[in-house]
């Protein structure tokens, strides 16, 4: 059974940093593309940050220069740097597993909610 569970989110002022972690099992993590997308509310699912197999990565133009995705293979484990937040990052953060690069697979985690606010 794949889990995906992700963590790290909470309140932070704007200009600050948070590093989200997303913890797989279930699945051969090294054999899959992982992404981070945001959901604001009343806003649909967006893609943030995406990184395939082999260490490529692609961004939104919202937070280019500001996050960085990476990946372990070894700890079978995505993470997300934020750093300038600004209050449009507020939403709640899922990561996805898929087989294909920027195309989300069927799994997803629960979700990190982060709050950008003075």
């Amino acid at each position: 059974q794949v889990q995906l569970v992700e963590s790290g989110g909470g309140l932070v002022q704007p200009g600050g940093s948070l590093r989200l972690s997303c913890a797989a099992s279930g699945l051969s993590f090294s054999s899959y593309s992982m992404g981070w997308y945001r959901q604001a509310p009343g806003k649909e699912r967006e893609l943030v940050a995406g990184i395939s197999r082999s260490g490529s990565t692609v961004y939104a133009d919202s937070v280019k220069g500001r996050f960085t995705i990476s990946r372990d293979n070894v700890k079978n484990t995505g993470y997300l740097q934020m750093n300038s937040l600004k209050s449009e990052d507020t939403a709640v953060y899922y990561c996805n597993a898929g087989r294909f690069f920027l195309v989300p697979g069927d799994n997803w985690g629960q979700g990190t909610q982060v709050t950008v606010s003075s």
